[in-house]
């Protein structure tokens, strides 16, 4: 005696590989050594997204944080001190326009700008 089922079956195929002979399933990468301190120097700047950087060179960002913390460790680069924000002293007009410095660039915007919009110009110009 069988019964019929009016529930769909589905069937699922699992494939698995093996390798025997203890061989790597993916040729492993190799970085230059001035292609590391290239990425590691850029990812110093504590105003960059190294993750960010990372993507960019085609590098998973665990890789590049790794290579940092590898060169902080052996002294071969210093990490930038940031103990707060850096006051310049300014001049007062009456022009309706602020000018912000960061790192030796020079950001000019009306007052009329939002808070929003000025905040995205500061995080792009850190990031350049």
């Amino acid at each position: 005696m069988s019964t019929t089922s009016s529930r769909p079956t589905s069937l699922q195929v699992f494939e698995a590989t093996t390798s025997l002979d203890g061989a790597p399933v993916g040729e492993r990468r190799r970085w230059s050594e001035s292609f590391k301190a290239a990425l590691v120097e850029q990812a110093l700047d504590p105003h960059v997204n190294v993750s960010a950087i990372a993507r960019r060179a085609g590098v998973h960002p665990a890789q590049l944080f790794a290579w940092k913390r590898q060169a902080l460790r052996k002294g071969t680069v210093k990490s930038v001190d940031v103990s707060g924000p850096h006051f310049v002293e300014v001049e007062t007009t009456g022009s309706g326009m602020i000018e912000i410095v960061i790192d030796g660039m020079v950001i000019r915007a009306g007052t009329d700008v939002r808070e929003e919009h000025l905040r995205r110009v500061i995080r792009a110009v850190r990031a350049a």
